[in-house]
């Protein structure tokens, strides 16, 4: 079973819109020298985009119904394709950010803040399920301690890649956290590499080695393709990067365009023009397209659908981030749907499949199961915030205020 997950990109250290430094101007002789990283300088401007937090409550929502109605929602493990690419995107505009702000990225700082912002909830989670799969006789989450050792270390998604039939039980009772995976073995290398371009070249090189790197996955899928290779492609993060590196192209693009520059206006236009057909096309992928059953549809999709897809997320994104005022982006910026996109979204993701594992184990189905569903999944990412995920955030922003003047000085 495939699963999207609501994205794990935290923009809780964004600086917002009133406290940011203004842009450098750099001549381009002295950009050459210096890197790409200083032709990057309108990141600065970005903050928080409530549209994007609304799009991770639908979207976790999607996945409920997912799991529990497929018929609904044949295609709906599209939402992990959205997620990806908005992924790539947040988490390059806070790199590229950071490197325009002080001429460096702070690699040991950014794992940190990824691990506490990702890896405590995990970790509880896991525990959890695995307590429940040795202290009861739960069919469905029988050996869960295993899923849950592979989770724990990220590695659920290459053990499912290297399974040529059915998926196995070994991950099943935890099989949710291979998009996590992905994500997270990204994390580990995006920023490296993207540190290297902006040290070695400009920024219109930098952009031209993203774009060609969002390409090469796709050419690589179509090397691999076999309905035999289906769980290779689907799990693995080669096979999956084009759609976190189209986001980040995307937040590099926005991250060079100047205010004043009338490709901004441009893309503005049409991001706002093409929002409701990408949101139109990925909601009928989501209602039509089985992609996680053997169908027509397979070479097509696990080929360059992913692609297709990850630019039908990157128009969505990129108009919620230009035109705030436009209708998706104020329906999505409802404040319910921000704060539980900002603040349950991956609650919601990692204790999901659990709970309805276990309900599943109790006895209920039939009407009742959707909506007990989606009450006790908000009921456990609400303690995974107010116990886990809120209290370290906001100790990791009070240290993080506590250096801004000390870093201040020292530039």
């Amino acid at each position: 079973m495939s699963i999207p997950h609501p994205g794990t990109a935290d923009e809780d250290t964004e600086r917002s819109p009133g406290v940011q430094a203004a842009p450098e101007l750099v001549p381009l002789s002295a950009e050459r020298r210096r890197g790409g990283g200083r032709g990057f300088s309108s990141a600065l401007r970005g903050g928080r985009v409530a549209g994007l937090d609304g799009l991770r409550t639908v979207a976790v929502m999607l996945v409920i119904v997912y799991h529990l109605e497929p018929e609904a929602v044949h295609g709906g493990s599209v939402a992990v394709d959205v997620f990806f690419t908005l992924s790539g995107f947040v988490i390059t505009r806070l790199l590229v950010a950071e490197y325009a702000r002080s001429g460096r990225i702070g690699l040991g700082s950014f794992y940190w803040r990824r691990w506490l912002r990702l890896g405590p909830a995990m970790l509880v989670m896991c525990a959890v399920t695995a307590l429940l799969s040795v202290a009861l006789p739960l069919p469905l989450l029988d050996g869960a301690w295993k899923a849950a050792a592979l989770a724990a270390v990220s590695v659920v998604n290459l053990v499912r890649a290297g399974e040529p039939g059915p998926y196995s039980d070994l991950t099943a009772p935890l099989s949710h956290t291979w998009s996590l995976g992905v994500e997270e073995q990204f994390y580990l290398a995006w920023p490296l590499l993207l540190l290297m371009l902006l040290r070695r070249m400009t920024a219109r090189r930098v952009l031209g080695w993203v774009a060609a790197l969002c390409v090469l996955p796709l050419l690589w899928r179509m090397v691999l393709w076999d309905p035999t290779a289906a769980h290779r492609i689907y799990n693995g993060p080669d096979t999956r990067a084009d759609q976190l590196l189209v986001g980040a192209l995307l937040a590099l693009v926005l991250a060079r365009l100047r205010a004043d520059d009338p490709r901004l206006a441009l893309l503005r236009r049409w991001a706002g023009r093409l929002c409701w057909p990408a949101l139109a096309l990925l909601g009928l992928i989501a209602w039509q397209v089985p992609i996680s059953e053997p169908s027509g549809w397979n070479p097509v999709w696990y080929t360059v659908g992913f692609l297709a897809a990850a630019v039908l997320s990157t128009v969505v994104v990129a108009a919620m981030d230009l035109c705030p005022q436009a209708l998706p982006s104020r329906l999505l910026s409802v404040p319910a749907l921000a704060w539980v996109g900002r603040n349950l979204s991956y609650g919601m993701y990692l204790w999901h499949y659990p709970v309805l594992r276990l309900l599943f184990d109790l006895g209920m189905e039939g009407d009742w199961l959707l909506p007990a569903g989606i009450v006790a999944t908000v009921v456990a990412a609400l303690a995974s915030y107010i116990l886990i995920e809120g209290p370290l955030l906001r100790r990791e922003r009070f240290r993080l205020r506590r250096l801004e003047p000390v870093a201040a000085v020292a530039r």
